[in-house]
């Protein structure tokens, strides 16, 4: 198939040999049916004098116009790429993208591997302290770990916790702040947005309430060091976590209570614990809240028994037991832990219940009853107690019956 490809040329000589041989291949062309204008040059002078121009190089060289001052041409719309990657300046546009692509890695492992996180912790702190060496690069890494930590889920713990160490690793610190700084900028920035993103969409919605676990998980998890003395909490936190919760409940859309329920859950015996130690009321506020959303508000059922849930397990000290009564005067009313070991059950709908629970009696005769289990059918020794009506026998039981006693008194009488 490769035998009519034509060969380069060797030299300047065999090209018109070669042109002509191309050219000529198969029959000749038909002659136009009209002479030629006057004036035109006849297809013999034409011929000649391009077999002329290829036998002799120097004529062409003579009669060329390129020049080799001429300045280079470059086609429009052609994108030289070769600077821009070879240049000097190219370690400013590259870190970034190496950076990106290094934080998607160790994301990763820790999300799969969330124990593994005082394993890696070492080699991602000196791995990006070589990295993050100007203020630009710090903001990029700043905001990488937040949409990391806010868009993954599950990983709001485990971010909260790598900002933790990063915060006090970094060792640069520009003028306009550090890791830890930039980070609060960063998330006052979303704060700004809360009253659009609690009215917003479903997806503003949900990017709105991964914000607020985040941010209570921060709190949980942020240490601060002040001068000499023990790291404590961000007290910034502290205030907008407050204004985060009356913001979902003054939007008491199911999503929205949902959020708040899991905040309190995750940090509200925290909040209280500082608020009280700072003589403030916050916490009682908020619980008013959800006694005029249980009454007011349009919620579904299963966000009603939840918040109702929420207020019993504030009332009881948020499940915390400070002191457990002596085994011998325990009782279910003095000591929370006194059904820790009795057995877990579950109704038809899968909702767990043990003894502790109000509805016990109630719930486990259904269990019950739906099992067909009759205490009253067996006797105080264990044996069972039989009913005194027999049980009917189908025909061929029947037959099979008489057939057998008419064998064996034939047995008896031999």
């Amino acid at each position: 198939m490769f035998n009519n490809i034509t060969p380069p040329l060797s030299s300047s000589s065999e090209a018109g040999s070669v042109t002509s041989s191309a050219f000529n291949m198969g029959e000749p062309l038909r002659q136009p049916r009209s002479s030629p204008p006057i004036g035109a040059a006849s297809p013999s002078v034409h011929n000649s004098t391009i077999d002329t121009a290829l036998k002799s190089p120097d004529s062409l060289v003579k009669n060329s116009t390129l020049s080799a001052t001429a300045p280079e041409f470059i086609p429009s719309g052609y994108a030289s790429y070769q600077n821009d990657v070879y240049s000097d300046g190219s370690e400013d546009h590259y870190p970034e993208a190496m950076l990106s692509d290094f934080v998607n890695e160790f994301v990763s492992i820790l999300t799969s591997s969330p124990g593994s996180f005082e394993a890696e912790i070492d080699y991602i702190t000196d791995t990006l302290n070589s990295w993050v060496t100007t203020e630009e690069i710090l903001l990029e890494l700043v905001e990488l770990i937040y949409v990391q930590s806010t868009c993954i889920p599950n990983f709001a713990y485990t971010g909260s916790r790598l900002c933790n160490h990063l915060s006090q690793h970094i060792k640069i610190s520009p003028p306009t702040g550090n890791f830890r700084q930039l980070l609060i900028k960063r998330c006052h920035k979303e704060f700004d947005q809360k009253d659009q993103a609690v009215r917003g969409d479903k997806d503003a919605q949900k990017q709105f309430h991964s914000y607020v676990l985040f941010l209570g998980e921060l709190y949980l998890n942020l240490e601060v060091k002040s001068g000499g003395g023990k790291p404590g909490r961000a007290d910034i936190l502290l205030g907008a976590l407050k204004d985060l919760l009356d913001t979902l409940f003054s939007h008491p859309e199911d999503s929205n209570l949902f959020c708040a329920v899991k905040l309190l859950k995750l940090c509200g015996s925290i909040l209280e614990d500082t608020w009280k130690e700072r003589q403030k009321s916050d916490m009682d506020e908020i619980m008013k809240k959800i006694e005029v959303v249980l009454v007011e508000a349009k919620c579904s059922r299963d966000n009603r028994l939840m918040l109702v849930k929420l207020v019993e397990l504030r009332s009881s000290n948020w499940g915390r037991v400070h002191a457990a009564s002596v085994s011998c005067d325990a009782t279910p009313y003095n000591d929370p832990n006194y059904f820790m070991n009795e057995p877990t059950f579950y109704t038809t709908d899968g909702t767990p219940f043990t003894a502790a629970d109000p509805d016990y009696s109630e719930k486990y005769q259904e269990i019950l009853d739906r099992e067909d289990y009759f205490p009253d059918a067996f006797e105080e020794n264990g044996t069972e107690s039989f009913c005194d009506e027999e049980d009917e026998m189908d025909p061929e039981m029947e037959e099979a019956f008489e057939r057998f006693c008419m064998e064996s008194e034939s047995r008896e009488r031999k």
